[in-house]
């Protein structure tokens, strides 16, 4: 192969991860040109949820998202930050860390929370979250309110329910 030809293969391969996590998602959640993928994580944890008032409307209850809390790994599985809340916050072992503001969500299935665009805040610190501007969060499974039934007998009890994600953060070019 000349050098060439490998440089073009080269350029083609470092290209795909960020072309990949934009394939097949919604619109509302594709992060603007401009941008390329800076790490790429898988969230492995829980997120509680408690059975409070539902807002504007007396006597009725529901389950309220109360927090996340996960591990964040790597594509080999190493742990490399945790993601926790509130207020959302993704914190890479080096100790940098991010908030953000949700811009957009996109239903992702049923039985999993949906898609999210987050636009980062940013980073206090010097490390990996240095210069993100975007977190995406895709490849859900699980995390919605639980089907247990949530009334007033049981107001203020609080449940757990596992979930994955893939958290895709990004940075300007």
């Amino acid at each position: 192969m000349n050098a060439k030809a490998l440089f073009c293969l080269t350029a083609l391969l470092a290209a795909t991860p960020a072309a990949f996590a934009q394939t097949g998602l919604p619109d509302s959640i594709k992060v603007p040109d401009g941008h390329k993928v800076a790490m790429e994580t898988t969230g492995v944890g829980e997120i509680t949820y408690e059975c409070r008032d539902k807002a504007n409307a007396v006597g009725q209850t529901e389950w309220t998202f109360v927090g996340p809390k996960a591990v964040l790994n790597d594509r080999s599985g190493k742990q490399v930050g945790t993601y926790f809340g509130p207020p959302a916050t993704w914190q890479a072992k080096d100790g940098s860390k991010i908030t953000g503001t949700q811009l957009a969500v996109a239903p992702s299935g049923a039985g999993n929370l949906p898609y999210q665009l987050v636009k980062a805040n940013p980073a206090e610190g010097k490390g990996a979250m240095s210069g993100v501007s975007y977190i995406q969060r895709v490849a859900l499974k699980g995390g919605v309110a639980p089907s247990s039934e949530c009334t007033a007998a049981n107001k203020g009890k609080q449940e757990v329910v596992k979930y994955q994600a893939d958290y895709i953060f990004w940075a300007a070019n």
